[in-house]
């Protein structure tokens, strides 16, 4: 698609076309600093304001504002002076609720995120407490003749190597940051410039907390996000994405570093510093000990079997308690943001805009954000839950219609069960939490949650809880089956001696599992109904394992793969929101990667109707079926398929391996 076919729309006042020609260009144009593109942008942001939608006109605005491009930017300069006159378009602008006229009231968390300390202590008491008994029982495995000797050892080495962690991982992710994000350091003036609300809010808390300013930085980044690493609350730093600028109001923005200031204060960032070490150790102490464990003398090759599995099983506890410690400081620094600010309903705001500039600048590239992607355990906002929250706001001034898209967050038993191996809460959790806050300061909320609370008492029970706990066994049918299998072949090995079975009774047990998995994953899709995405992320009841079959209609904006350029997943875009198609190949491994090679390219930029199987998660997408483009190209995919071939396949290798091998 042209440039000029879009100006022509524009001067012959077609203007929702103009948009549709202008954002299609700039979504295809791969050089960014050249005029096309500025020029595109330049008059896309015309086409915004005679469409009335001021707020993506806005954006805009301040992205040319900060531009390299002298010219770009003097025009935007003065065009921003037409906002003044020009009245917000209702859709994407929630009228604020208020806040509280003095900050720093204690405000109750009501039992919100546990307690800080007491998960902090416990990860780091559990995960030290399991890294020293691995550190002993391989000391003692080696050879040590005096155990005191032994204990002193390993000690020692657990605590320099978390001490050199502890003080040089900072330097090594400022290195990092630089390298990967071009990080630039600034001073507390030039981000007063940016957002004044936000420099008294850091001059206040390091006065009262008694603690330097943190290091300042700022990515040249248009997806909003924030985060903070150090070792020390008086060396900390904090970095900001130049989206959070972008799409935030000042005191939002001043809450997003409030925020971030409480992780400081909590000293979060050094607690899980040490806690990630420890369970990495936990991991380097598995691969050693299985390395070790595979020959030599049979005794200490026991011995390292041993201690290989104890390892990966402290291993993979340690992970969940990391996460659970994650979790928890998230809420905490809400908290802080809240009581600092006064203004629980401006970061509610904020998370929920975070989200829709994540979806928007999304939509804008073919290729996922490196920065997302890169900083998510860090970052304020986990990306993957950006789709539902970001799509409601997208489309509906109501709060109420944005507070549907929590429903699930809420009440579904999935929410809970997939949060478990998030680094962040569930959006609508953490949006209940601060309506609590602004309720006890005596301000009106702005996403009513005492509603969707009232709405989510009168779902269903028996649809959210009545095949839960099937569904979850279903969900690890295949692992299941597999161990299942494995116990079995064991018995009957025990009683009849026959390698065959302990062989083959797992690999018919994986094949039946993945089957049975199969039929529930993938029911029948004649009857299909045409709907939107919107429609289907506000669903209460939608599951991650049983599929609900539905058609779209809407564009490709790009892959779905972060930082893969062949990846074969793709980006769909219907007027109401934006989320991911996974395809696979008839071909298997090989045929996704020729399809993301030379099929995907072609395929960006073209509308299309898609039918697939619906399913939600932290994140929302669809398993596809089908995908026929205007020009008549059509696209299966074989989810389906490939299940019943590895089912089957898995059953009749297991039954021959029996065979063969019981002669």
């Amino acid at each position: 698609m042209s440039l000029q076919s879009g100006l022509d729309a524009l001067k012959q006042k077609r203007y929702q076309e103009a948009v549709e020609l202008l954002e299609q260009f700039c979504r295809n144009c791969v050089e960014h600093d050249s005029s096309d593109y500025l020029s595109a942008q330049m008059w896309l942001m015309k086409a915004y304001q005679a469409t009335g939608e001021i707020e993506k006109a806005k954006i805009l605005c301040q992205k040319l504002i900060i531009s390299e491009n002298p010219q770009a930017r003097s025009w935007a300069e003065q065009a921003s002076q037409s906002f003044r006159q020009t009245p917000a378009k209702q859709s994407n602008n929630i009228q604020k609720a208020g806040r509280a006229a003095t900050n720093g009231m204690k405000l109750t968390m009501g039992g919100v995120g546990g307690s800080l300390a007491l998960a902090s202590g416990v990860t780091i008491t559990l995960l030290f407490g399991m890294v020293l008994a691995l550190g002993l029982s391989l000391v003692f495995i080696l050879g040590s003749d005096n155990p005191l000797q032994g204990l002193a050892i390993a000690i020692g080495i657990t605590l320099v190597f978390n001490l050199a962690a502890f003080f040089l991982s900072p330097l090594i992710m400022d290195l990092t940051q630089g390298w990967l994000y071009q990080t630039r350091w600034v001073e507390l003036t030039e981000v007063e410039t940016l957002s004044p609300e936000t420099a008294k809010v850091i001059r206040q808390v390091c006065e009262q907390k008694k603690l330097k300013t943190p290091r300042l930085g700022i990515i040249n980044d248009q997806n909003p996000t924030a985060f903070t690493y150090g070792s020390l609350p008086n060396s900390a730093r904090l970095v900001v994405s130049q989206g959070l600028f972008t799409y935030l109001d000042d005191d939002e923005i001043a809450t997003v570093y409030a925020h971030e200031l409480g992780h400081i204060v909590h000293w979060d960032f050094a607690v899980m510093t040490v806690a990630s070490t420890l369970v990495q150790i936990c991991y380097l102490i598995y691969s050693t000990a299985r390395r070790f464990g595979r020959g030599g003398d049979s005794k200490i090759k026991d011995a390292m079997q041993t201690a290989a599995l104890i390892a990966y099983v402290f291993y993979v506890l340690g992970t969940y308690l990391l996460l659970y410690l994650s979790r928890t400081r998230e809420y905490f620094a809400d908290h802080f943001a809240a009581e600092s600010t006064g203004n629980p309903n401006g970061l509610s705001r904020a998370l929920v805009k975070i989200a829709y500039g994540i979806l928007e600048e999304g939509s804008r590239t073919q290729e996922p954000s490196r920065l997302i992607e890169g900083t998510r355990a860090l970052g304020i906002y986990d990306h993957k839950a950006a789709a539902s929250t970001g799509t409601a706001y997208r489309i509906a001034s109501d709060p109420q219609k944005i507070g549907r898209v929590f429903l699930w967050d809420m009440f579904n038993p999935w929410g809970w069960w997939m949060e478990l191996n998030s680094t962040h809460p569930l959006t609508g959790k953490r949006v209940r939490a601060l309506s609590t806050y602004a309720e006890q300061l005596g301000l009106p909320t702005e996403f009513d949650m005492g509603r969707v609370i009232g709405e989510g008492k009168s779902l269903s029970k028996s649809r959210l809880y009545g095949n839960f706990f099937l569904d979850v066994v279903l969900y690890g049918a295949e692992t299941i089956g597999f161990l299942v299998g494995l116990v079995m072949g064991v018995i009957l090995w025990s009683s009849s001696p026959n390698t065959g079975l302990v062989i083959g009774a797992p690999l018919i047990g994986l094949g039946i599992g993945i089957l049975v998995k199969a039929l529930v994953m993938f029911p029948d899709y004649k009857q299909v109904a045409e709907t939107d995405i919107l429609t289907l992320m506000s669903d209460p009841y939608a599951s991650p394992l049983r599929g609900q079959s539905a058609k779209l209609e809407g564009q490709l904006i790009g892959r779905g793969d972060a930082g893969y350029k062949f990846g074969s997943d793709l980006k769909i875009q219907d007027r109401s929101g934006m989320f991911y198609l996974h395809y696979a190949s008839r071909f298997g491994p090989i045929g996704n990667f020729l399809f993301g090679m030379k099929r995907v390219k072609s395929l960006i930029g073209e509308q299309v109707g898609a039918v697939g199987w619906f399913r939600r998660g932290v994140a929302p997408w669809m398993d596809l079926i089908q995908l026929q483009s205007e020009n008549g190209t059509i696209v299966n995919s074989y989810h389906r398929f490939w299940s019943f071939i590895l089912g089957c396949g898995s059953i009749i290798l297991g039954v021959v391996l029996t065979m063969f091998l019981s002669r």
